[in-house]
């Protein structure tokens, strides 16, 4: 393995319900964070085609209003499929490349219309390849409206040159069992994008780099209420600023290398000193040394949860075929 590697985070927004767009702007920020010599490059949760931030869908309890069911159906529109043609540009510029890329999207579940969509992150290789993709496991508050729950087969960890990188997604962070399932699949470079820019989201990431001895990439969205479609649904009055940001690079001790950054788009690189990982578990190693097996066992259940995905869609027979 190298001792050093050169890491970037894209802090930006997307062109927001706009898939095909969105893909063309995160295949020209991946060219240019791989143009600064970075060999992983990591974008925010939920990039691709929007994070919905402020929106209700027309939901209150007891009923859904006709607005927000075009609204969400507007959101599923352009939601990506994995494979397809979003999956197909971004691994086609990870190969030009030769960057690993990790990237936030909305993934919709099936081939049938209103299939469930997931906060997913998608990993792609520098030969192009998908490696894996990690589905969000637990939506936070309002996001279940809209989301469904991944399962334990995608905590996905992906075995690098570098090492091994891995993470979770936003609020899953705050899961405890969780980041130990990920901790005990040897993450070195832990991913966190996320949609939260409070500052209390800064001491979560410097404790996990604190608790797991690793690297950790978080980043986030800078979104205005300028971009927010205005045909989308009405966010009423507010601040311009919706997401300011705060996305950071920060060593295995919790030291920051790169941010926060905030209320701008950009991108963030830093260099990786490997050999930090060893000094930094020296003295806490939270799968090793510091670990009590014998009072303590975590048990993960990573087989597929059986659902209609796996239900092979009905033939359609037509009367005249009959």
């Amino acid at each position: 393995m190298g001792t050093s590697v050169r890491v970037a985070v894209v802090q930006a927004a997307p062109v927001l319900l706009d898939r095909e767009a969105t893909v063309g702007k995160t295949v020209r920020l991946i060219e240019e964070a791989a143009g600064q010599g970075t060999r992983l490059i990591v974008f925010p949760e939920a990039f691709i085609p929007a994070y919905p931030r402020g929106l209700t869908f027309g939901t209150v309890v007891g009923s859904r209003s006709e607005a927000g069911r075009r609204a969400f159906a507007r959101y599923w529109d352009n939601a990506v499929d994995v494979p397809g043609p979003a999956t197909e540009a971004i691994g086609a510029a990870a190969r030009r490349t030769g960057a690993y890329v990790a990237v936030g999207v909305i993934e919709r579940a099936g081939p049938y219309r209103g299939s469930t969509l997931y906060c997913t992150l998608l990993y792609f290789g520098p030969d192009g390849s998908l490696l894996g993709k990690h589905r969000k496991l637990k939506p936070t508050g309002a996001e279940r409206l809209i989301w469904g729950e991944g399962d334990g087969s995608t905590l996905t960890a992906i075995r690098t040159e570098f090492g091994t990188v891995g993470g979770l997604i936003c609020w899953e962070n705050y899961m405890p069992l969780a980041r130990m399932a990920m901790y005990g699949k040897g993450v070195e470079i832990y991913l966190a994008p996320t949609a939260d820019c409070r500052d209390t989201w800064q001491a979560t990431i410097q404790h996990i780099a604190c608790e797991g001895r690793c690297f950790v990439l978080s980043c986030n969205q800078f979104v205005t209420r300028q971009i927010m479609p205005a045909d989308w649904e009405d966010l009423g009055p507010g601040p311009e600023v919706l997401c300011r940001g705060g996305s950071a690079i920060l060593g295995p001790l919790g030291q920051y290398l790169a941010g926060p950054l905030y209320d701008r788009e950009g991108i963030l690189t830093a260099d990786l000193d490997l050999d930090q990982i060893t000094q930094a578990r020296y003295d806490f190693d939270v799968i090793g040394h510091y670990n009590r097996p014998d009072v303590f066992r975590l048990i993960v259940n990573e087989s597929p949860a059986v659902g209609f995905e796996s239900v092979p869609r009905p033939e359609v027979v037509h009367e005249e075929e009959a």
